[in-house]
């Protein structure tokens, strides 16, 4: 059986650099994986937002067909000329029905609205947390190439593009 061998090289300083760059690239990388985090919550809340709103619409639409439906009924009076009680009664039946449907089609349609207007909250914050999530993944690309290069330009302008990413994520909450 083989043994492992762990060698330790000896008279050379540490990476002091390398060491901070690398605690950096950490650093960055947990702010990408909470960016991401935000970023698909945010999206699925969009998501989430439309849908409701896409479903209020179709309850408007059902009770808009039933308004419709009410007025054929009225229509459909008129033209046999129907005078009796009995139709008098649906006469009157329709007029308070219609007066409900139209009451609840208005209120429908504010709740659609409002949720559409949620939805495009959610997209823009969503499209500001995917800014600052690409930003951010540029810097910790930018800021790892140190390791390959040893040269300290890579990390300024891997934490400057982070810190622009972080300042654009955070566009998003206002």
């Amino acid at each position: 059986m083989s043994e492992l061998e762990i060698h330790h090289e000896t008279g050379h300083a540490p990476d002091r650099d390398g060491q901070r760059i690398g605690v950096l690239a950490a650093m960055l990388a947990v702010a990408l994986a909470i960016m991401t985090i935000a970023s698909h919550r945010t999206h699925t809340a969009a998501i989430m937002h439309k849908s409701s709103a896409n479903d209020e619409w179709s309850h408007y639409q059902s009770t808009r067909v039933k308004f419709h439906n009410l007025e054929l009924g009225e229509n459909l009076l008129e033209v046999l000329e129907a005078k009796s009680g009995a139709a008098e009664k649906m006469h009157a039946s329709y007029e308070g029905q219609k007066k409900k449907y139209e009451e609840q089609s208005l209120e429908i349609q504010n709740q659609a609205r409002g949720l559409e207007a949620a939805a495009d909250v959610d997209e823009h914050r969503a499209l500001r947390y995917d800014i600052g999530e690409g930003l951010i993944e540029i810097g910790l690309v930018l800021t790892s190439l140190y390791f390959l290069s040893k040269k300290k330009l890579f990390p300024v302008v891997g934490l400057a593009a982070a810190a622009t990413g972080i300042v654009v994520a955070a566009t998003g909450l206002l």
